[in-house]
């Protein structure tokens, strides 16, 4: 059986996407007539698949999640939205006269955010972009973003780099969920499966396709935040507030410890 090629999973379908929104360039199609919906498709190790619409990563405002909404309402200063993605909260910001920079590893991610109207890029990890003398008050990990924390072994070198980054009175704003209310045995074994084995319970090993591509596997935390609490302890940040009015999605604001 043909493996499938490793490509900008991201951002290929997030071009095709666009593709569907504004009419302009090509679209895939089912039978070669008709649009086929643009979906995400997330694999992960234990044999699970999901499938999610890409249209949510280019949605406006007026269909974001209410916790999108009150994340927004905390920015300050400078910001870096970590994971940019399409652009969605990048053009929002920017449109409300914030200086925000967009961050992501995705080529295909960029060129669809620099299209949609999204001023200041950069391709690259944060422990690239840390390099470049940049300093942000907001750091903005939206989407379910604290995922890219990873988990236990990379937790301190990510916050580390949004340290070295940080402005004084920096904050961190990312949106995490806590996986643990779920009774679905497929989920519910697999939190095990992860503990016997030294990891988080949420700690997720996937990779993602579209089309005929795929990514490399990789690591995506889901936590509690009582474990997110654990992960900050000994790092340059503290957990200062979780609101989770929309449970069990939450927002975590991080700050230095030098603010305290």
């Amino acid at each position: 059986m043909n493996q499938p090629r490793i490509g900008d999973v991201f951002g290929e379908l997030l071009r095709d996407e666009l593709a569907v929104r504004t009419g302009v360039g090509p679209r895939p199609l089912a039978g070669g007539r008709l649009p086929r919906p643009i979906v995400e498709i997330i694999e992960r190790d234990d044999g699970l698949i999901n499938g999610a619409p890409a249209a949510h990563y280019l949605a406006g405002p007026e269909d974001w999640p209410d916790h999108d909404h009150r994340a927004l309402a905390r920015v300050r200063g400078r910001i870096l939205d970590v994971g940019v993605g399409g652009g969605r909260i990048a053009l929002e910001l920017q449109g409300r006269g914030h200086d925000v920079t967009g961050l992501d590893i995705s080529p295909g991610a960029l060129e669809v955010a620099r299209r949609w109207g999204v001023r200041r890029l950069v391709r690259g990890t944060v422990d690239e972009h840390a390099g470049a003398g940049q300093r942000y008050d907001t750091f903005l990990l939206l989407g379910n973003n604290l995922g890219l924390i990873e988990g236990r072994e990379r937790a301190p070198g990510f916050l580390a780099a949004l340290a070295r980054m940080a402005a004084p009175g920096a904050q961190v704003i990312a949106h995490g969920s806590n996986p643990y209310g779920t009774t679905d045995p497929v989920h519910v074994n697999y939190h095990e499966r992860n503990r016997r084995r030294g990891r988080l319970g949420g700690q997720l090993r996937l990779r993602l396709r579209y089309r005929d591509a795929a990514t490399e596997w990789f690591d995506y935390l889901v936590c509690s935040p009582e474990e997110l609490t654990g992960l900050v302890g000994g790092t340059p940040w503290r957990l200062a507030d979780v609101d989770d009015a929309d449970r069990p999605y939450y927002l975590a604001t991080l700050r230095l410890r030098a603010d305290d």
